[in-house]
């Protein structure tokens, strides 16, 4: 062999190996959530299956039960986002490196995104009829990034203005 040919099969292996690391990694991410999350539930004493999976360069993680009423009390999207901030953090003190894992409680995620697709339609309706830019309410990053989403798809602009908790989405014109 030449060369040049060890190069491109290190340069080919590469990738492949440091993907099965990440996706290991983030796997392990998952099981430590999962173990917070089902410390969480017992000290509530609420019942819940938690799923696993990997997406996006993501953990994911889905807490549902048979009885959905079982979870109403944290499926609500401000309990969400908080309790995947505190399993985020929980991830992080046991691994030393910053989490981006996605929680979902009792389909809560879904039932946001369906409000969102609502919002940013009428929102994009708005747009073309004025022709002018519309702001929108401050959102989480994972939010906003469904926004940017749709926003894109209807063949409009959209840019994200502020810091922190005042970060919101402008829809503007193409």
């Amino acid at each position: 062999m030449s060369e040049n040919e060890n190069v491109t099969e290190t340069e080919v292996e590469t990738p492949a190996v440091d993907e099965v690391s990440s996706v290991k990694a983030l796997e392990e991410e998952g099981d430590i959530a999962a173990d917070y999350l089902e410390e969480f539930l017992d000290i509530y004493d609420l019942d819940g299956d938690i799923d696993i999976d990997v997406r996006q360069g993501r953990a994911y993680l889905a807490v549902s039960a048979e009885d959905s009423s079982n979870l109403r009390l944290i499926s609500e999207p401000e309990t969400v986002e908080a309790l995947q901030e505190l399993t985020r953090l929980a991830v992080q003190v046991k691994t030393n490196s910053f989490s981006r894992l996605i929680l979902d409680v009792g389909g809560s995620r879904q039932k946001r995104i369906d409000d969102l697709t609502r919002i940013v339609n009428r929102i994009i309706d708005k747009v073309k009829d004025l022709g002018e830019a519309v702001p929108m309410k401050p959102m989480s990053s994972y939010e906003r990034k469904i926004v940017h989403d749709l926003v894109s798809e209807a063949g409009l602009v959209s840019e994200s203005e502020g810091e922190g908790k005042d970060r919101h989405i402008v829809v503007k014109p193409a």
